[in-house]
């Protein structure tokens, strides 16, 4: 006795080679009406075989299920970092809650040329946050440039209470740090990296475990030139970072270097050594790497100093390290990135 399958495969022969075989005879006289009509017999028969076969309906299932597919191409990529800043003296309210911020208002968006809007980049929310990090696993390795940013993506999604309970363990001088957040299903680990060697070591313990994470945001170099001040030795290490690195991991990015502001800069070292001439000489190398998604390699820079260089002095007390307004930029900017990766858009 036929089951479900064989009996249908059976008409659909009967269906497709039949009549096939009668207009044959006419071939002759009429090829383009042949081959026409086997055409739509045999999309027929697909169409017919479609609930036969599970994992096509599944197919035709899913794909009718994705909610928006993002048309954004590499030119918004290459344009998420045009950030500018609205500075504005703080309301005397905001000081008192605020005592320790930099005395001014930073308010920050896209640029307004028609290139930028037309990419709709937009500031996500907790809500948008925990539907596009669901289930991630995301890892920011690096020194206190990356802890502030990790600090801004907490920030965002988890409510001031909890904040405030896990700074002290957040800030532990030179240390890892680990959080699940559990109502987005999101591990986020800070891994206290400062030097490239550091991120290259990292990287290979992902490969010896053949586990990666969903997203990975790293960036070393400032110790690295207040401790070496040698850019050939910080090339020669990025050119090592740049073997390990592994395409597994679907999302990587690069913390850049944030601008340095030399008489703000609370050392007679930090001073001497970090220079607005050994910076540069350590950003061209880092350029030469061809670690960077901009000059063909695999990671989307997180343009710290763009952002930090348009907020100017008055975002920063110590020249180096500076106001959150430009970390949680940097935040929106790689979560705008994500969307574009893979191929989403948030309805609003």
């Amino acid at each position: 006795m036929f089951g479900g399958l064989q009996f249908g495969l059976l008409l659909a022969c009967i269906v497709l080679f039949v009549p096939m075989v009668m207009a044959g005879w006419h071939l002759s006289r009429n090829k383009m009406l042949f081959f026409s009509g086997a055409l739509f017999i045999s999309l027929a028969v697909c169409v017919h075989l479609t609930p036969y076969f599970p994992s096509v309906s599944d197919f035709v299932t899913s794909v009718q299920s994705v909610v928006i597919f993002d048309n954004r191409d590499d030119s918004c990529i290459n344009l998420v970092n045009e950030v500018v800043w609205d500075m504005k003296p703080m309301r005397e309210e905001l000081l008192v809650a605020e005592p320790d911020a930099v005395a001014f208002e930073k308010n920050w968006g896209w640029s307004k040329s028609w290139k930028v809007m037309a990419c709709e980049f937009q500031k996500l929310g907790k809500g948008d946050i925990s539907d596009l990090l669901n289930g991630s696993w995301v890892v920011v390795a690096g020194d206190s440039q990356s802890r502030l940013v990790v600090q801004s993506l907490l920030g965002l999604v988890l409510n001031s209470e909890r904040m405030e309970s896990i700074k002290g363990d957040l800030f532990r001088r030179h240390s890892d740090y680990g959080i699940v957040v559990e109502e987005m299903g999101m591990k986020l680990d800070f891994v206290w990296a400062p030097y490239v060697a550091n991120l290259s070591n990292l990287m290979m313990g992902f490969k010896q475990n053949r586990s990666y994470p969903d997203v990975l945001v790293m960036g070393a170099g400032l110790w690295h030139m207040l401790h070496f001040t040698n850019a050939s030795s910080y090339g020669v290490d990025l050119k090592s970072l740049m073997g390990t690195v592994s395409v597994r991991s679907p999302h990587l990015f690069w913390l850049g270097m944030p601008m340095l502001i030399n008489g703000m800069l609370n050392t007679e070292e930090k001073r001497e050594k970090l220079s607005d001439e050994m910076w540069h000489a350590y950003d061209k190398v880092l350029r030469d790497s061809r670690l960077l998604h901009r000059y063909g390699g695999p990671c989307l820079l997180l343009d710290i100093q763009s952002l930090s260089w348009n907020c100017g002095p008055r975002c920063t007390v110590d020249g180096m390290h500076y106001d959150g307004a430009v970390y949680e930029a940097a935040v929106q900017i790689l979560l705008n990135a994500l969307l574009i990766e893979s191929h989403q858009k948030l309805i609003t």
